[in-house]
């Protein structure tokens, strides 16, 4: 998915240790932030922000819906590029159809995991189907480490089998959690799973200490290390937890997505749909999708123009730091 803000703020990224003594979870709001014309689809946005910019090397979340499309009009994302990231799709209802210029045709379905590397430079589009009635899922970035963030073109899909953990399903898409692993192949140490919790259930699950962790809430009530996460919150763990322990506080079934990773100890500049280490990395990456460069390739399929892209920043970049770690 596109960063589709006409004036996105340019954002350099770091991680900073945090004392022991703070509290154990930061609890995350997300801002609604509209994707194209009048009748645009309203996304909400959790990270970046400005109390925290990465949870391990998850770095973009976005999480939709459920939206009527005859109503919002769905998603229809046009050829845009990307640099230095991979893209993470995963939905809950609806279809979404990818077309990239690796040349890859594929569509988005919920339960399925599509990812898309986008090192050096790969463009593409999204575009809800006919078929689609309820539109509602999470569009996510991952920040390529240095070594490889000029890596190739990939693209990779995955269906997880659901696991079933005492009143609870888990859907691990990246990673490993609850006995499940995913073949999917990340640059760094990454979790990424959907977790079901049946009414009035608690189950405790076993984690990587030396993972981050950031649960973000699709429905439901759920409640972790003594906070109560509503819908669209996105709750903050540092590094320490062997364990985590989810509580469902309704009568009816609540729904998260758990990300985690190895903390993400590079700086990172972040403007649009780039991700660079420097104004100069920005500035390239522009220039070359606005000449239509084969940097990026061309995404062949969608019909209309594809996404200019916005104008740089006149003031210089501001540090934005991620705040300290727990």
């Amino acid at each position: 998915m596109s960063n589709a803000e006409t004036e996105p703020a340019e954002l350099l990224c770091e991680t900073v240790v945090r004392p022991e003594s703070e509290p154990k979870v930061d609890v995350l709001a997300a801002r609604d932030v509209p994707l194209g014309g009048p009748r645009a689809m309203t996304v909400r946005r959790t990270l970046p922000q400005r109390a925290r910019t990465l949870i391990g090397a998850w770095c973009f979340v976005d999480h939709y819906g459920p939206d009527d499309v005859a109503d919002t009009g769905g998603m229809n994302v046009p050829p845009h590029p990307h640099t230095g990231l991979q893209t993470v799709s995963w939905l809950f209802s609806g279809e979404i159809e990818h077309r990239d210029s690796l040349g890859v045709h594929a569509f988005v379905r919920p339960g399925e995991l599509n990812l898309m590397t986008g090192g050096y430079g790969i463009s593409h589009s999204e575009v809800s189907t006919a078929r689609t009635t309820i539109l509602h899922g999470v569009q996510l970035w991952v920040a390529l480490p240095e070594e490889h963030r000029h890596t190739g073109r990939d693209f990779q899909h995955y269906v997880p089998d659901p696991v079933r953990v005492d009143g609870a399903e888990v859907r691990v898409f990246l990673g490993a959690l609850a006995g499940a692993t995913s073949p999917v192949r990340t640059f760094t140490p990454l979790l990424g799973a959907e977790i079901v919790l049946e009414p009035r259930s608690t189950i405790t699950l076993g984690t990587d200490a030396g993972f981050e962790h950031g649960l973000l809430v699709d429905q439901g009530s759920i409640g972790v290390a003594g906070a109560l996460l509503q819908p669209a919150d996105l709750g903050y763990l540092g590094t320490g937890n062997d364990t985590l322990s989810l509580t469902n506080e309704g009568d009816t079934a609540a729904r998260a997505v758990l990300l985690g990773g190895a903390p993400f100890e590079e700086q990172i500049l972040m403007w649009w749909n780039f991700i660079g280490r420097s104004h100069d990395d920005i500035v390239e990456a522009r220039e070359a999708w606005e000449n239509a460069s084969d940097r990026f390739g061309r995404v062949d399929g969608y019909v209309g123009d594809r996404l200019p892209a916005p104008a740089l920043p006149r003031t210089p970049i501001t540090l934005r730091r991620n705040p300290p770690r727990h």
